[in-house]
């Protein structure tokens, strides 16, 4: 069985997390993770704390570790997750330039399709980058005059 990191807390500790738990418009994790720790430093084992903040053991057990290792900073942000990295603003720029100063081969202007196929993104991140930045491609700025007079002015 291992044993949970005894919590030692400092007098400016305390008062950021007792803050945190009692905040109202604090959010609802961090006002958990600050009960967390506060029962830990009172010396509360965490099968304890677990049923009396409604929540799971493991969640007890990693805000108890977190802290240990990382204080005040640890419960205050979530760690990094894991999934793609982001492609975002460079892809952004990219498709801005693309847009607005080439023309694609055999087409007057780009569609979201031909676009994200010739970068190599998606359909999603073309329409996105151009509602953003207020792009309509496929609208003429032009006004056209008829070769023939109206006749319902005579």
């Amino acid at each position: 069985m291992k044993i949970a990191p005894e919590i030692v807390l400092s007098d400016e500790e305390r008062a950021t997390l007792e803050r945190w738990s009692r905040g109202r418009s604090t959010p609802a994790r961090l006002v958990l993770r600050s009960q967390i720790v506060l029962l830990a430093a009172e010396g509360k084992m965490n099968q304890e704390i677990a049923p009396r903040l409604k929540t799971a053991l493991k969640t007890v057990s990693l805000w108890r570790r977190r802290f240990a290792e990382r204080r005040v900073a640890g419960i205050e942000k979530d760690a990094p997750r894991g999934g793609r990295p982001k492609t975002g603003k460079r892809m952004a720029r990219l498709i801005v330039e693309k847009t607005t100063q080439e023309r694609p081969a055999n087409a007057t202007h780009w569609s979201t399709r031909t676009l994200a196929k010739y970068l190599g993104t998606s359909r999603s991140m073309v329409q996105r980058v151009w509602k953003a930045n207020g792009l309509k491609p496929h609208l003429t700025r032009t006004f056209k005059l008829t070769t023939t007079h109206a006749s319902w002015r005579n």
